[in-house]
């Protein structure tokens, strides 16, 4: 069994009022230095047998059209190593 993480976060042009929130109450709770902050989502899929290209390439599907809304979010797909997806 492998892990692939699929990361989705709102294009750059896209206005993040949770990201912003967040990066206004930083300083208030004592975090100095962080100019930007952008929330996003994180899926973890447990993928039965050999993550090949085919497998991959069915995720991206499930991806651009379940996970993401592409009209608004860009995502990321990526294998994580065995010993991480153990832990």
């Amino acid at each position: 069994m492998a892990r692939v993480v699929v990361d989705v976060m709102l294009k750059p042009e896209i206005l993040d009022p949770q990201g912003q929130a967040v990066q206004r109450a930083l300083p208030r709770l004592g975090f100095q230095g962080i100019s930007d902050v952008r929330q996003g989502k994180r899926f973890e899929l447990e993928v039965d047998g050999p993550v090949d290209e085919a497998a991959l390439a069915r995720i991206h599907d499930l991806a651009e059209s379940f996970l993401a809304n592409t009209v608004i979010e860009d995502f990321t797909i990526r294998v994580e190593e065995v010993a991480e997806a153990a832990k």
